[in-house]
């Protein structure tokens, strides 16, 4: 390599790498893994809503359907422990964070109840979880969530406890395996 060669990328190696980062990300096939990992690495725990800030949800009357197309009532979940986390097979934050939820629910699957909830076509995301190697309870809209757990933006996961109150809520990817969110879950289980 000759000297001028050398000087040059000595001088704007963090350009020439910055500009391939940018041709991978408009790149379809790179795009989704890179905006994957970078969702995971700056994924932090999310931490429990003030007490004075809480709500507590009243209202359970939500219809879903399950993996089995048999519809669903939220209110079977009301006073026990509930993990609700609206997502897309599509959604770079949604995957993102998914192998923590899956760690979370094989965890806690007996003490907690846990709600995936997508609008996607049922074979697209049986499709997906064979391909990531996860089983959660998928559930597919039936009707419009309580107005407590609305939200626009994926990925939205809400802890709620047995008594109702909305004890997380994160948009966005999260570490949802975190010692914080055990902690969490570990007081609010029943006894």
């Amino acid at each position: 390599m000759t000297k001028k060669k050398k000087n040059f990328l000595e001088k704007h190696w963090s350009n020439i790498l910055f500009g391939l980062l940018i041709v991978l990300i408009i790149i379809p096939q790179t795009r989704q893994p890179i905006q994957v990992f970078l969702n995971r690495v700056i994924a932090f725990s999310p931490s429990e809503i003030d007490e004075s800030d809480r709500e507590t949800l009243k209202d359970y009357e939500w219809y879903f359907k399950n993996e089995d197309n048999k519809t669903v009532n939220f209110a079977q979940s009301e006073e026990k422990p509930v993990l609700v986390n609206y997502w897309a097979t599509w959604c770079a934050p949604c995957i993102a964070e998914m192998p923590d939820l899956q760690k979370l629910y094989t965890d806690y699957k007996d003490e907690v109840d846990f709600y995936f909830i997508t609008s996607e076509e049922p074979k697209v995301v049986r499709s997906f979880l064979e391909k990531e190697n996860l089983n959660l309870p998928v559930y597919y809209f039936l009707s419009s969530p309580p107005d407590m757990l609305k939200s626009s933006s994926l990925p939205t996961t809400f802890l709620i406890d047995a008594e109702g109150e909305i004890i997380m809520k994160k948009t966005g990817a999260a570490n949802w395996y975190s010692k914080t969110v055990r902690s969490t879950i570990d007081k609010l289980k029943k006894p």
